[in-house]
């Protein structure tokens, strides 16, 4: 099967690529900047930049919307596709129905959990794929897409698909923007943040290995009221940090301490 990308940016940078690889051919790549979409061509076999979202006469089955989420429901009413395509967006957030005004009625949800970065380099051997269809024949179609690129292969419907990836924000965004906070306070105290990469390992270590709940430690879960007012006391000046600070030092309190 022949595929075409709509959007081309850090997800389409990796799946393009790994599709190539596999032997679904990538066709084409529409992107609203077609100088983005040259860039992602010129690291596939024999993509072409297509300049619209005409894609009537394409030579794809495989139809993969991988832009913004605010765009998956525009481009779903605008794009063009031949018959029997397959049309699939890429998004944890948004539900199957963003497709429902699309010109086919093979359509899905094609949903790696991970996150990308152009300059990180990606096997997808052991990203978690996560699959939703409306119907049986493009279900099998995407399974087998995905069990080739993935070990790790689910299906999951709309609502489910939501609960992960806000787990997923919780896990990766805001504990990135906790690891900015962190080294704000550094820099504003002349320290350095280097430091602090050893405790970041072993925490994210021990996390993974016994699981988060067994692996909290600090004074917010031994209960240690007087270094918490000693922090909070430290952070007056800064009342944003210091109701972050108090609101997940309670969670914690709640969560580990008994009395």
């Amino acid at each position: 099967m022949n595929v075409s990308f709509i959007g081309s940016g850090n997800l389409a940078w990796h799946l393009a690529p790994a599709l190539d690889n596999l032997g679904y051919i990538v066709k084409e790549v529409y992107s609203r900047d077609p100088k983005h979409a040259a860039q992602l061509t010129a690291r596939l076999y024999q993509a072409e930049v297509r300049k619209t979202l005409d894609f009537s006469s394409s030579p794809s089955g495989l139809f993969v919307i991988a832009t913004s989420d605010d765009a998956i429901s525009l481009v779903a009413r605008e794009i063009v596709l031949p018959d029997q395509a397959i049309l699939v967006h890429t998004s944890g957030s948004q539900p199957l129905s963003a497709l429902d005004f699309a010109a086919t009625e093979r359509t899905g949800v094609f949903y790696p959990l991970q996150t990308f970065s152009r300059s990180a380099r990606i096997s997808f051997r052991d990203v978690p794929l996560f699959i939703e269809c409306n119907d049986d024949e493009t279900e099998r179609a995407l399974m087998t897409l995905g069990r080739g690129l993935s070990t790790k292969v689910n299906k999951i419907n709309s609502d489910t698909r939501r609960a992960l990836h806000i787990a997923a924000i919780f896990a990766s965004n805001f504990t990135n923007h906790m690891l900015t906070v962190s080294n704000d306070l550094m820099k504003n105290n002349k320290l350095d943040f280097a430091w602090l990469h050893p405790l970041i390992r072993e925490t994210f270590t021990k996390a993974l290995a016994a699981g988060p709940e067994q692996s909290q430690t600090g004074p917010a879960s031994r209960g240690d009221l007087h270094i918490l007012d000693e922090h909070m006391e430290f952070l007056s000046q800064q009342p944003d940090l210091a109701r972050i600070y108090e609101l997940i030092s309670q969670q914690i309190i709640d969560k580990h301490v008994k009395d």
